[in-house]
């Protein structure tokens, strides 16, 4: 078992017996990674923390050499926890390794009971994630960045913890015996307004009112004294109460706090986003890898996967079903998640993407913080977002992303919460993610999708027909459903009818658009987004162009070769980018391949080149 304390002395047990990492900036560098548990730190961060943000020229270097032997001083159990990763490194460590995972994990706890009602076990909660904490956190490493940075905000979530524990003991009335621990506490904190007044209150409803008034003057003096500063309105406003002899009642912190000194409502709201699920949609495998709900939901529980892998993409083109499949196992497993479920579309195939400051506005809104307290500073907003869901069971569905740089500030920093992804990128450079690529439907996930739609019957009594339109669609749910949706509007038009007419290949893309869906804007965004400039001397676009009059769908690097005169290398980069855009597909021989809804896509582009535009657009 291993086991990494850090709130006190930073100390490693492996099976019960102490590791010792005697080396000063290794014990940085293994406290950075720790309180970053399972994210990346990059090397430019620990050289800051290493060497109080003056490294020398030759850090990058060094802290590779001090991962090295930190990796053998905590011996090979403990040191394959410590993971290279660009543009860092992380530690892997699940909730019970480390005593700051298991305070998280108890104030979560105090949470989900707290709003069941249960005031009492929320309080025992917050005892037992209290009683973890040794000493000030990290006090034997020798890095001020690094407490000034982290230990400060580890040291305001205990007070924080603190403060609202006495909250619950105070509604559950137990002021009397509060009151030893709350003179305590006053006279280590003796500007500490928010303690002065619990223990006014405690006072007060323990029969102690000149005791509680007397608290009021003390604090009152301490603070001309030292701030020349009058007491805020909290504590003059118990002073008025306790004077008219009103049983003054605090507005504690309740479950969930806003960040590091702002506190919101005892009972949050608890957000449910989530969209409906298609009446119509089936888990179904597909072409790709063999991706359903319930490949899905395997995926999020591998109990091989990195401990804390708490953010999954989606990835695959446009009408794939990306958003459905999200959907619905969002909605599979909503009461896991205690603290709500976010949704937002990001925007990511259109031209204007959603701004992240604007979704953390919306979303701390969402949380319950204030619309008066919420920063316009971007970096600002991502603290107190992290700070609001910091040890919450949190999932966040953001659809349709356009990159990884728009929704890092929309993960949480906390272990409990979930992040699922959809977007026609791959988002490769989305630091600790797992990426999974949706493939297009086989034949028989497609047949019963139709059937879903217009009835089974109905498919059976002309199968023939059915599988045509099948194949016609590529496996594409979107097509599909489109097919489907102006079939059912036509109960008597036969199937063969709607296969003749995907047939043409010069209509195909016409026949698969009803109301608002079109498979061809699915083509046009990501044609949009492929670079307007020439890379490595070959256009993307004009590639896609060549493709298009191919009498096959499956093709390599040598068409390019002998159409283009180019190498091998540049044909290969330029087909990875149209699979990268998933204009594109590879299959496990490295062949690469164009379905016919592709297909017919850019023959139009090439059609549209020829006859409208001499250049390329």
């Amino acid at each position: 078992m291993l086991y990494f304390r850090m709130l006190g002395s930073l100390t490693v047990e492996v099976d019960g017996h102490r590791v010792t990492v005697a080396a000063p900036r290794q014990r940085v560098i293994l406290a950075a990674l720790l309180l970053n548990a399972n994210r990346v730190v990059s090397v430019d961060r620990l050289e800051d923390f290493v060497w109080d943000n003056t490294p020398p020229s030759s850090g990058p270097a060094v802290i590779r050499t001090y991962v090295m032997r930190l990796r053998q001083a905590l011996g090979s159990r403990a040191g394959a926890r410590i993971v290279t990763r660009a543009p860092g490194y992380l530690v892997e460590v699940d909730d019970q390794e480390t005593d700051l995972g298991r305070f998280d994990s108890h104030r979560e706890n105090a949470s989900a009971l707290a709003m069941a009602g249960d005031l009492a076990g929320a309080s025992a909660e917050l005892s037992t994630a209290l009683s973890i904490w040794q000493q000030s956190p990290l006090q034997d490493v020798q890095s001020s960045t690094l407490r000034d940075i982290e230990v400060r905000h580890l040291e305001e979530r205990y007070f924080q913890t603190l403060s609202w524990r006495l909250d619950l003991d105070m509604q559950l009335g137990r002021h009397t015996d509060l009151v030893p621990e709350l003179w305590r506490l006053t006279r280590e904190n003796p500007l500490h307004e928010g303690l002065a007044a619990k223990l006014m209150l405690a006072l007060f409803r323990s029969g102690r009112q000149s005791d509680a008034l007397n608290v009021f003057h003390q604090i009152r003096a301490a603070l001309i004294e030292e701030l020349a500063t009058e007491p805020g309105t909290e504590l003059q406003q118990m002073q008025q109460q306790i004077l008219a002899s009103e049983d003054a009642r605090l507005t504690g912190p309740g479950p969930a706090e806003v960040g590091p000194v702002t506190r919101i409502a005892p009972s949050p709201p608890r957000p449910a986003q989530l969209p409906a699920v298609l009446p119509d949609f089936l888990p179904c495998p597909s072409t790709g890898p063999q991706l359903s709900v319930d490949g899905l939901a395997s995926v999020l529980s591998d109990p091989t996967a990195p401990p804390r892998a708490k953010t999954t993409v989606i990835s695959g083109s446009g009408g794939v079903g990306k958003t459905s499949l999200a959907v619905h196992w969002a909605h599979a497993c909503r009461k896991e998640y205690t603290r709500g479920q976010l949704y937002a579309s990001l925007g990511g195939s259109s031209d204007r993407p959603v701004r992240p400051a604007d979704l953390l506005i919306r979303f701390l809104r969402d949380l319950g913080v204030p619309q008066a307290i919420i920063p316009q500073d971007e970096a600002e907003l991502e603290g107190v977002y992290r700070s609001v869901v910091a040890d919450s069971k949190l999932l966040v569905v953001l659809d349709d992303a356009h990159s990884a740089a728009q929704v890092r500030p929309l993960i949480p920093g906390g272990a409990r919460s979930r992040v699922l992804i959809t977007s026609r990128n791959r988002l490769a450079d989305l630091e600790g993610a797992r990426t999974f690529v949706l493939g297009r439907m086989v034949e028989d996930s497609s047949l019963r999708l139709l059937s879903t739609i217009i009835g089974r019957a109905r498919v059976d009594a002309e199968l023939a027909a059915a599988r045509q339109i099948v194949r016609f669609c590529s496996g594409l749910p979107l097509a599909l459903r489109i097919v489907g949706i102006r079939l059912l509007s036509r109960p008597y038009r036969p199937l063969a009818g709607m296969a003749d007419r995907l047939a043409r290949a010069d209509r195909l893309l016409d026949e698969l658009s009803v109301g608002d869906l079109s498979v061809r804007s699915c083509f046009d965004t990501g044609y949009k987004a492929l670079s307007a400039a020439p890379r490595h001397g070959i256009h993307a676009k004009l590639v896609l162009r060549i493709l298009g009059p191919l009498e096959t769908g499956v093709l390599n690097t040598a068409v390019l070769v002998e159409r283009l005169g180019c190498s091998s290398i540049e044909a290969e980069d330029a087909l990875d980018r149209l699979v990268d855009a998933n204009l594109l597909e590879q299959d496990s021989s490295g062949r690469y391949l164009l379905s016919n809804l592709a297909q017919a896509y850019a023959r139009e582009q090439s059609m549209a080149l020829r006859k409208n535009a001499p250049r390329i657009a």
